[in-house]
Order: structure tokens, then C-alpha cells, then sequence
């Protein structure tokens, strides 16, 4: 299947987000170190913890930077405790939004995730609210470098349940159980970069906008990704 997606313009935002690499190191820290707290700090028997270094290094953190943060969960008497919060709302022209958070302060995140909704023509909305509208999916995204009907039949083969054309860039999507699976079957065939790779909640169905109401609503995601405690931020918008 060929067309765009969110995904497809990938490379351009990952040119901003070096821009703020040390922000991004510091929250997948964080999400590393909260994954290997509640669980086995060996990533083997940790499937959260798998599912977010795996993230990391889509992200191109440094493999040491990845170690400290499971070395710092490993370590006895950490004063750092995090609570995962979620909140759900809207947007401008009623786009949903569900953003994921880690805090040590309900209070502040609560405030800040607010204000963000507030200030750029949004509102937060009741538990539930919207978090109906998004399943979550593995997804991995390569460049379309690679032969295409080689990429696609080992991503199928290997138990992905869709797998799109885009503009510069081969989507593919799976369920959660199979999504190492497939990344590592693509790994073995020669695939060395991986735009995206991850678990995250997809939305049912993306909502077209116009050119102005997705830069306001770019707007919105900006601000949000600037505060501390936000970890991740899915919407609609397609």
C-alpha cells in the first residue's frame, strides 16, 4: 500500500530532535531506569525493558549512556521514584491526544501538561476520553534503499500485520509479541538503519488537516515535548 503517513517525514524530525539530543537522552534515561526499577534489570527477561532500549537505540543513544541507567536501577537506595500518569484531551480542530508522563510531582506535571492544552487551543479530557481511538502496535520504519519486495515479504513472513509505501521509507507495522522478531529478521538481512523502531499507540483512524491546523497543532506538540516529565505524546493527526 503506498501514500504518506506521520512516519514518512521521520528524517526531517529527527534533524530537530539532535538539535536537542541531550533533552531526548534524558528522558529515554529515565524510562530505562523506571523499566529495569519495576523489573529484572537484565533487559533478557525484561520485555519492557527490552521494548525501550530498543527505542533508545532508534534514537542513537550511546550504548553507555543506555548501561548507566541500568546500572543506576541496580543500584541500592536510589531516592528517585517516578509515577507513569497519562492524559488525554484535544487539540486544535478536535485533534486527540494522549500524552504519557513519568513524574516525581503529580502536582507540577499536571500543571504544565494543562497549561501546554490550555495555551494552544486545546483542552484535557476525562480518562478514557480518547485513549479508545489508539491501539497499540510495533513499528519500524527503513528507508526505501532496500529492495522492496524483499522487505516486504520477510517483514510478513516474520508475522507483521502491514506493511506500507511511503514517500522515502518502508512502514512496517506488528503487534507488540512479534515486533523483535521482525526487527531482528529484517537486522539479519542486511537492514542497518532503522528511522523508527518501537512500540507505540496507533490511532484507529488519522484525521486529514489543513496546513494550519497542523502547524498549530505542531505547535501544541512542541510545547508538550519541551516538559521534563512528558515521555511520549500520540495523537491523530495524519
Amino acid at each position: 500500500m503506498s501514500g504518506h503517513s506521520k512516519w514518512s517525514t521521520i528524517k526531517h524530525k529527527k534533524g530537530a530532535i539532535d538539535a536537542a539530543r541531550g533533552k531526548v537522552f534524558q528522558k529515554l534515561a529515565k524510562e530505562i531506569y523506571v523499566a529495569a526499577s519495576n523489573g529484572d534489570p537484565d533487559p533478557v527477561n525484561n520485555a519492557t525493558l527490552r521494548m525501550v532500549i530498543e527505542k533508545a537505540r532508534s534514537q542513537n543513544m550511546p550504548k553507555d549512556n543506555i548501561q548507566k541507567a541500568i546500572d543506576k536501577a541496580k543500584g541500592a537506595g536510589s531516592t528517585e521514584h517516578y509515577e507513569a500518569l497519562r492524559y488525554e484531551g484535544y487539540g486544535p480542530n478536535g485533534i486527540a491526544f494522549m500524552v504519557d508522563c513519568l513524574t516525581d510531582n503529580k502536582n507540577r506535571t499536571a500543571s504544565d501538561v494543562r497549561t501546554a492544552f490550555t495555551k494552544r487551543g486545546g483542552n484535557l479530557g476525562t480518562d478514557g476520553s480518547v485513549s479508545y481511538m489508539f491501539k497499540r502496535k510495533g513499528v519500524i520504519v527503513i528507508p526505501n534503499s532496500y529492495n522492496e519486495d524483499e522487505m516486504m515479504m520477510i517483514a510478513l513472513d516474520n508475522g507483521a500485520i502491514d506493511f506500507k509505501v511511503n514517500e522515502d521509507s518502508y512502514e512496517i507495522i506488528t503487534e507488540p509479541e512479534v515486533f523483535i522478531n521482525v526487527k531482528e529478521s529484517l537486522a539479519n538481512a542486511g537492514v542497518t538503519e532503522f528511522l523508527v523502531s518501537e512500540v507505540t499507540y496507533i490511532s484507529d483512524n488519522l484525521v486529514e488537516v489543513t496546513d494550519d491546523i497542523r502547524e498549530k497543532v505542531e505547535k501544541l506538540i512542541e510545547v508538550l515535548e519541551d516538559i521534563d516529565d512528558v515521555q511520549e505524546i500520540y495523537h491523530n493527526m495524519a
